[in-house]
């Protein structure tokens, strides 16, 4: 196959629940256009659209698109599913329900689950393996045959396969699903070992169920969007995030839906990696404030945290490698409320994209995170995307006193203060658990702040976690749009073995590395896309045989085949530096093995993401006036700066805010701001205040 010329003209679209993000590159002539538009949560090729359309795009003339999506997240998350049946090892249809016996509230006496896929709906066959692929009971066919025609008289559209120990041995759902074709009427049939071949019945079960439920509505979504797109003109392949930062053909998304889950989360991390890099900066919390919620992620080494177990609500693991981002429903649309005990409260809820917060002016009635930055002078209405006139200062300020006056007794301007207190320390407490989680110092960190909202709060939660600086990019408000455009292609592969580390072959191990790997390069020689250069990584998930807790051991910078002496020396080091503890005379397991083959694009040259054009040459000449700013307790004269007209050498001092197209920035009393070459902003915590007690910088 012919690999097309390097793409010069390139789109990144990321679908948010609130915005739909574009970022348009032309290499050729250096142009950058970003588009910002509200998302149609019906229908989001739409949203798309009209995001083509407000950038006004010549699709006939683009090499590239890259899509984000939260299709499936939300399909999965609103219980908006596909009718899907599944048939299983006869005395195991009720794993899905059973799960891992926990329960949806620790303390208390309520709360419920509801499978994805309902009772009626799973059936079972006579089969069995054992844990060592050994067959017990052969696979009854005509049972199979059966169960089939079952579903498909039930409504099914989609069908799960799921044996016990099918890991170990794949045989009788591979002649399940060959019987299955021979009825089924479409391609959805998702086998439990092809999607993961890993052991845990029920997280397997689950992540294949969560890929068959989507499947449907992710192609005819993606199916949509690319027929609309080559209406408008568009003649090329469109790429499709996966979770794990990379991206795959839309021909090819619907096969591993399930994937697609943390799509849009997940092209912010890597555009936060590659900005880190021009930065000089590889240590890095990522945080996305959108208008619905917070993401959060842990760069170390210039490399995202990788986590094969995302659980994106109670009893849902999806088992497939992604990249380990943490939400909490806190954004700029997030509705703040005093709850039935009498307590200020901040999300999850939130007004969305329609009607939205009270500022965008769509008939949004609730007070939000965004109303309460209004009323402390934080936000300009220029700055919010709102209807034709918008809503004036005092009628949200009306809605604070109604809200919160009575049981609180604030006022307008003292409950918006506490709105953001609340939320920030709700998403400094997410950061926190996150740090805490991998062992990490937040001191050793820059916070590297993103999304419409996320600039706005950086530097208090910079301060309270005693990180000392935080980067703002030169795009916040579309990065995950801009991580579409960098992001490489990508497939991991997981394995499950679950041999001690003793018994283990060298040359066996090796020769599951090589399969992976060149099923992973199978795949990606296969995307119409130009590579740069392919690098394969391979890890090992280990644990202390009679331990539960399992440590990812990467392998990057052994020789292969590798010894058992080095992998033991390798795991042991990766334990001690985990929990500080060294045991020497226990034997170790290898329960997993991972390969990651990733095809490197040509790099993007992003340092015209604000026309230089632009820039004036002092301080002074980018000041667009001066406005009452809420900040440390009162209202403070504060400057307002274009951001888009300071200077790249721009060294200025707190408090100020800094206004662009996308985001509004807010640099404290006690901050400095420092710029570089590509236009990305600093912020000093608590500098200024360090000079002027003579402290030093």
């Amino acid at each position: 196959m012919t690999k097309p010329p390097l793409a010069q003209h390139v789109i990144g679209i990321d679908v948010g629940g609130t915005f739909t993000d574009l970022v348009m590159l032309e290499s050729h002539s250096g142009a950058v256009t970003i588009a910002k538009v509200p998302t149609t949560p019906d229908n989001q090729a739409y949203g798309v659209l009209n995001a083509l359309q407000e950038a006004e795009a010549d699709l006939s003339t683009v090499d590239l698109i890259i899509h984000g999506t939260t299709t499936t997240t939300n399909a999965v998350l609103e219980r908006k599913l596909s009718r899907t049946g599944l048939i299983t090892t006869q005395g195991f249809r009720d794993v899905l329900e059973l799960g891992r016996r926990t329960r949806p509230q620790a303390y208390g006496m309520k709360g419920m689950f509801t499978p994805i896929i309902p009772r009626n709906l799973r059936l079972e066959v006579a089969e069995r393996m054992d844990y060592a692929g050994r067959v017990i009971t052969p696979l009854d066919r005509e049972g199979m045959r059966q169960a089939v025609q079952d579903l498909l008289a039930a409504g099914c559209e989609s069908l799960v396969i799921h044996f016990l120990h099918a890991y170990a041995n794949p045989d009788h759902e591979n002649q399940a699903a060959d019987i299955a074709a021979e009825l089924w009427p479409n391609q959805y049939i998702t086998k439990g070992h092809a999607l993961l071949s890993e052991s845990r019945e029920f997280e397997r079960g689950v992540t294949a169920a969560v890929n068959a439920s989507v499947q449907p509505l992710l192609e005819r979504y993606i199916q949509r969007l690319v027929s609309e797109l080559k209406t408008h003109g568009y003649k090329s392949e469109m790429l499709v995030m996966n979770g794990n930062g990379g991206t795959v053909s839309s021909k090819d998304v619907a096969r591993e839906a399930a994937k697609t889950v943390m799509s849009g989360p997940a092209s912010g991390v890597i555009a936060a990696i590659n900005t880190g890099k021009a930065t000089n900066h590889h240590h890095l919390i990522t945080y996305d404030m959108g208008g619905t919620s917070t993401d959060v992620s842990v760069i170390r080494n210039g490399k995202p945290s990788i986590s094969n177990e995302i659980e994106i609500e109670y009893a849902m693991p999806i088992h497939v490698p992604m990249i380990d981002v943490r939400t909490v429903g806190a954004g700029g649309g997030s509705i703040a409320r005093v709850n039935a005990a009498g307590l200020l409260e901040v999300g999850p809820d939130s007004a969305g994209a329609d009607p939205g917060p009270i500022c965008y002016g769509r008939g949004g009635t609730e007070p939000t995170i965004s109303d309460a930055n209004m009323i402390l002078g934080r936000l300009a209405s220029s700055a919010v995307k709102s209807v034709e006139g918008g809503i004036s200062l005092d009628h949200i300020k009306s809605v604070f006193d109604e809200t919160f006056g009575q049981h609180l007794q604030m006022d307008a301007v003292s409950a918006a203060d506490a709105v953001v207190r609340v939320a920030n320390a709700k998403m400094a407490g997410a950061i926190r658990m996150v740090l805490v989680s991998l062992g990490a110092d937040p001191r050793d960190f820059s916070l590297f702040a993103f999304g419409g909202a996320g600039p706005l709060h950086a530097a208090a939660i910079a301060k309270e976690l005693g990180i000392p600086s935080v980067l703002v990019p030169a795009r916040p408000g579309i990065t995950n749009a801009l991580g579409c455009v960098v992001a490489d292609l990508r497939q991991d592969f997981v394995q499950t073995i679950n041999t001690p580390l003793a018994k283990m072959d060298a040359n066996s191990l090796h020769d599951v590395f090589a399969q992976q790997e060149q099923h992973g390069r199978a795949i990606i020689d296969k995307e119409p896309v130009q590579i740069d250069q392919m690098i394969v990584s391979r890890s090992l998930d280990m644990q202390f045989i009679g331990q539960t807790h399992i440590l990812n051991v990467n392998l990057d910078n052994m020789l292969m085949p590798a010894s058992k002496d080095a992998i033991q020396a390798l795991f042991e080091e990766v334990y001690f530096n985990r929990f500080r503890v060294r045991l020497n005379k226990i034997n170790a397991n290898i329960v997993n093995v991972n390969t990651s083959v990733i095809g490197k694009r040509n790099a993007f040259d992003l340092s015209q993401l604000i026309q230089p054009s632009g820039r004036k040459d002092s301080l002074e000449a980018a000041q667009i006036g001066m406005r009452q700013v809420h900040i440390g307790g009162r209202f403070i004269d504060t400057p307002i700066y274009q951001r888009e007209a300071l200077p790249l050498d721009v060294a200025l001092n707190g408090p100020a805010m800094i206004q662009q197209m996308d985001t509004t920035i807010l640099v404290e009393a006690d901050d400095t701001v420092s710029s570089d070459a590509g236009g990305n902003l600093f912020i000093h915590v608590g500098q200024n205040d360090r000079k002027a007690s003579g402290k030093g910088a």
